[in-house]
């Protein structure tokens, strides 16, 4: 399995990621050592805020590019499950 996240950092900002094991990924990211995103360094704690699952990693890759080209109100109403919003942003 491939998971596509989302996380919401500790200054309001969304990090999108994608990876195989999420609570280990998110660990890492919350952590001091040098595996999580040098992005979140600086933004900790973050906390999962959305995720999707895939069977397999080509599908999970594609979907974190297409959504981490979209704006932060699209983002918003996609962890938010606002599908009629989604739709018109």
């Amino acid at each position: 399995m491939y998971y596509f996240y989302i996380l919401r950092c500790s200054d309001k900002s969304l990090y999108c990621g994608m990876t195989s094991n999420l609570e280990k990924r998110l660990k890492e990211h919350n952590s001091n050592g040098s595996r999580g995103a040098k992005y979140l360094r600086a933004k900790k704690p973050v906390i999962l805020v959305y995720s999707e699952t895939y069977l397999d990693i080509k599908t999970a890759m594609n979907r974190e590019f297409q959504v981490k080209k979209w704006t932060k109100a699209k983002k918003e109403a996609l962890i938010n499950g606002d599908l009629e919003l989604l739709k018109t942003l």
